[in-house]
């Protein structure tokens, strides 16, 4: 799946992800670090989470030490439709004011910015998850790297915090970006876990992101 990426996008690298359950205790007590911010993340971040935000955090750095003022980040379980090239004339557009735009693989309805093609390119008051496909400048992906060492919570949840960032993320829906991940084997973050966990992480979940939204909106 990622040589297919590789193949479909010029000038492309192909980047070695961080295995997180392979980092030494203190290289994972090093990148995460609880309780930094408000609202505070209910959750202890799994081995796969921290090597997630890592490998983000090196696509970052590769950005900064390149020539090159932005770059398209995109996971490797992802794969390009029709429309994709739409949707990076328009990212392309207008990545130097907002910094940093989603390719979204699920639907999302905000006011239009812009549009090339079907592509839209909207700036929700609530940043949606997932860091599928992005397209990064050089000076947001600074700042990225400037306040994420350490960091307190995923990387697409710490990403919706514009107040922290101060980049309210452009999301371009629909992208050209689909998510393939359950066909080539599914994710390698998340664990399995009981009744009870699952309910426990609910809670606290809906209560988290009611905190995002009240504080996204303010």
């Amino acid at each position: 799946q990622a040589d297919a990426l590789v193949s479909r996008l010029p000038d492309t690298t192909l980047l070695p992800a961080v295995d997180g359950a392979a980092l030494s205790p203190e290289l994972r007590a090093r990148a995460f670090q609880p309780g930094l911010l408000n609202p505070r993340y209910p959750f202890e971040l799994r081995p796969g989470e921290i090597g997630c935000f890592l490998s983000h955090r090196a696509a970052w750095s590769r950005l900064v030490a390149s020539e090159a003022e932005a770059a398209l980040i995109i996971e490797d379980d992802m794969a390009l439709e029709a429309g994709f090239a739409d949707a990076l004339t328009l990212a392309r557009r207008h990545v130097a004011q907002m910094g940093y735009i989603q390719f979204q693989t699920r639907p999302v309805t905000a006011p239009e910015v812009d549009r090339q093609g079907e592509a839209v390119l909207m700036q929700p008051l609530l940043t949606p998850l997932r860091t599928s496909a992005q397209l990064v400048s050089r000076q947001a992906a600074e700042r990225l790297l400037s306040l994420t060492e350490p960091f307190d919570r995923p990387v697409d949840t710490f990403l919706q915090m514009h107040w922290h960032t101060g980049l309210r993320q452009g999301v371009i829906s629909p992208s050209g970006v689909t998510d393939r991940a359950e066909v080539v084997g599914g994710s390698t973050i998340g664990a399995k876990k009981s009744l009870v966990e699952r309910f426990a992480r609910e809670w606290h979940r809906a209560r988290y992101r009611a905190a995002v939204r009240r504080m996204s909106r303010g």
